[in-house]
């Protein structure tokens, strides 16, 4: 039994992402390899796909196969089902959430200067990107939400540490500062609810890439008052 096949074709019918030990204990117990052979296994067969349209890739969930970004939108056309549609205020939310963790209803709505959303909490929830790690030992014992792996899968990393720092969204920033003419930013309070959604319609709809560039867009808000409160 050559171990690299049959891990291969294991991550290749698996509908999720896999670990090296989920593998691992789909093997009949007698015939269970071990942890670093199914390691070693993986990263041969990333290997092997370095130059396919398809690749190996390593998520927070474990391994699983997908189609290259570049050619992610070709690919798309095959289903009808249109991404979903996310606003400026569910994305801001997301990044706030994902940069300060854990952080209460009430951190959020601190730094937006405005109120969140019941339904931009539920849709978060319910799409498995946010959960409620603790409660805030205050009055009222607000949640603390935390990012999870079913976040960490959907933009395609493995871990926080790769998300851009705060410097260096600040960092960009400026650079697009020195490069781009500044543009009339009306505030939350000055749109109408049918206008944000408008402007969340046309920026933040199209992929997971650009909701992506939408958080690190949201996340330069978090970076200014950090530098403020230090």
């Amino acid at each position: 039994m050559e171990i690299k096949r049959v891990v291969e074709a294991i991550l290749f019918a698996a509908n999720r992402p896999m670990t090296c030990k989920q593998v691992q204990q789909v093997f009949p117990e007698i015939e269970q390899p071990e942890i670093q052979e199914i390691q070693a296994a993986c990263e041969a067969i990333k290997e092997d796909y370095r130059f396919r349209p398809v690749e190996l890739k390593q998520v927070a969930s474990g391994y699983r196969f997908q189609v290259r970004k570049e050619l992610s939108r070709w690919v798309s056309r095959l289903f009808e089902e249109k991404p979903p549609k996310y606003s400026r205020a569910l994305l801001e939310t997301l990044a706030i959430i994902a940069y300060r963790q854990p952080a209460t209803r009430g951190d959020i709505e601190d730094i937006r200067g405005v109120g969140v959303s019941s339904s931009i909490i539920h849709t978060l929830l319910e799409r498995e990107w946010i959960r409620v790690v603790a409660h805030k030992e205050v009055p009222g014992r607000p949640a603390l939400y935390g990012t999870t792996k079913q976040f960490l899968d959907y933009f395609n990393i493995t871990s926080l540490n790769e998300l851009p720092t705060l410097q260096e969204i600040q960092e960009l920033d400026l650079s697009l500062d020195t490069t781009q003419q500044p543009m009339q930013v009306k505030s939350e309070e000055q749109e109408t609810t049918e206008q944000i959604t408008q402007t969340a319609v046309e920026q933040f709809s199209e992929t997971a890439e650009q909701i992506t560039e939408a958080i690190g867009q949201a996340a330069k808000t978090i970076a200014r008052l950090s530098t403020t409160t230090e």
